[in-house]
């Protein structure tokens, strides 16, 4: 099981501890204070950096001349609901059938197939 922590500060700013890391986010101005990113961002960068390591580990699995990715990510909101872009850059000296692997290996990244699941959240509120 994994577990993160969040707890709120001052304002819309809110601390997030996971493991032994700690970060601010909160909400774009004028609302927050530009402590951090936004939860969207965070969504975008759980989803870019699986993405970007499930790639390398394709890589290095299947012996491919990797040498950078880079994945960009936009998210927004549509008539059926969010719709998330991603774009991957690969550098290095890869052929079409390294590519496809690569390409493979970013669609199954694990935070990438969470999202496009079927998702349960159970949410207890208590007091403290």
């Amino acid at each position: 099981m994994v577990e993160v922590l969040v707890r709120s500060l001052a304002g819309m700013t809110h601390q997030i501890t996971a493991r032994a890391h700690e970060l601010l986010v909160d909400e774009p101005l004028p609302v927050g204070t530009d402590q951090g990113p936004t939860p969207y961002e965070l969504l975008l960068a759980a989803l870019g950096a699986c993405t970007a390591m499930t790639v390398q580990w394709s890589a290095q699995k299947h012996r491919i001349a990797l040498e950078r990715v880079e994945v960009r990510l936009t998210q927004s909101r549509t008539a059926t609901g969010h719709l998330f872009r991603c774009s991957v850059i690969l550098a290095g000296d890869l052929s079409e059938k390294d590519r496809a692997q690569l390409q493979h290996a970013a669609e199954a990244c694990p935070v990438a197939r969470t999202l496009t699941h079927e998702i349960a959240i159970e949410t207890r509120v208590t007091l403290g």
